[in-house]
């Protein structure tokens, strides 16, 4: 194996002491030994040992120009704002028509160099760019689902071969608990549906999780979906496992299954949604005012655009195990709103209806009143969390002033 610079000029230093002490003859043999060591040229061998190697390389290394600078990460922050904080491959699979539409509303004013580049960026290069403004964390949770028996026998559990997940209309229900740490008293949940074969996301708040406004909220979701449920799994909640959701499901001809007990991955996709859609917008805070359910309303009526019609998602497509490795393969992200426009199951009026309503939806705008929402939520909470705080420590401060 050839020697490196690094360990040529070491060779060659230690050579050149034993070089200037020896006679003629004695030169001309060392002067051949490191030749043969380093591959150099006799004559800049020579040099080297009569002269003394340099201490240190002093070749000068020509460097590349950056490619994507100042001019095109600032505008690379903005897209990944609008497209909340996704991951490189995410932003890149939705980069042109994001640009394309943050331009429409004069949200970007890029020149053409800037806009090429932008346009060619790597996922990879992404999160390189971006890794310094990347926050995350990770706040406690408790679980609040109580099993529900009435008609369990009646409601099948989920097998995969009775779901067609490649067509759109087949979704997964949970309930989010707003409760911030503690399960005393009334609070606060949010009602997730995900349809599978798109990733169509829905989200409704309700006040608790009665059976009656879990209901009236999914009935709601059900009205507003581009496309005809076929399908629901649920949990195995008392929220949902009960008679007026089966007869319901019964009469819209609408398949009606629920999870095994204690297996959250059965209902993968929405629980995924739970983190990425719901948790990552309101976080974990405990909402149980009726100001705070209002401010819900309004932020999940906002949410529900930005999710649906600019956040891309990716889709499992296969799975195979190596022993203990599994490999996955996911297919191109795209947005829910692209995945049911390519889907058979809506017709033409349909998808002209949705991409005509696309086209009015500046997703800046959309983040920028999400944002205000989000920060008007943290300061009830704030002020809840401050006035609990008095109310605790009050009467011991009393009792230490006695």
């Amino acid at each position: 194996m050839p020697l490196t610079m690094r360990e040529r000029l070491a060779v060659t230093r230690e050579t050149a002491e034993r070089y200037l002490r020896s006679g003629r003859a004695e030169k001309g043999r060392v002067l051949t030994e490191l030749c043969a060591v380093t591959s150099y040229n006799r004559a800049y061998a020579a040099r080297l040992l009569r002269a003394g190697p340099p201490e240190k390389d002093t070749r000068r290394t020509r460097r590349r120009a950056a490619t994507y600078t100042a001019d095109v990460i600032g505008p690379l922050r903005k897209v990944w704002a609008v497209l909340g904080f996704a991951c490189g491959k995410r932003v890149a699979a939705v980069m042109p028509e994001t640009v394309a539409c943050l331009e429409r509303f004069g949200e970007l004013k890029l020149t053409d160099s800037v806009r090429e580049r932008l346009l060619r960026i790597s996922p990879a290069t992404i999160d390189r760019a971006l890794a310094s403004d990347r926050r995350g964390f990770a706040p406690s949770r408790i679980p609040t689902t109580r099993p529900g028996t009435m008609l369990k026998h009646q409601i099948p559990v989920r097998t995969w071969a009775e779901w067609d997940d490649a067509r759109c209309g087949f979704l997964e229900i949970d309930l989010v608990a707003h409760a911030g740490g503690s399960g005393a008293g009334e609070f606060c949940y949010t009602l997730d549906a995900t349809d599978i074969a798109s990733g169509w996301t829905e989200t409704r708040v309700v006040r608790n999780r009665a059976q009656v406004h879990v209901f009236l909220a999914l009935t709601d979701i059900i009205a507003a979906l581009p496309f005809p449920v076929l399908g629901i799994d649920s949990d195995n909640g008392s929220e949902f496992i009960n008679d007026q959701l089966l007869r319901f499901c019964e009469r819209e001809q609408i398949t009606f299954t629920r999870s095994r007990p204690g297996n959250k991955n059965d209902g993968g996709h929405v629980e995924q949604k739970n983190w990425s859609v719901v948790r990552r917008t309101v976080g974990y805070a405990r909402f149980d005012t009726p100001e705070e359910l209002a401010l819900l309303v309004e932020l999940y009526d906002l949410l529900r655009l930005h999710t649906n019609f600019f956040m891309p998602s990716a889709r499992l497509i296969a799975k195979t195990r190596s022993g203990a490795k599994v490999s996955r393969r996911h297919d191109t992200p795209k947005t829910p709103l692209a995945r049911v426009v390519a889907s058979s199951e809506i017709n033409d009026d349909g998808k002209a209806a949705l991409t005509g309503h696309y086209e009015t939806l500046n997703p800046a705008e959309l983040m920028r009143r999400i944002t205000t929402l989000q920060q008007r939520l943290d300061r009830f909470t704030t002020l809840k969390e401050t006035t609990r705080r008095k109310g605790v420590q009050a009467p011991i401060l009393e009792h230490i002033l006695r």
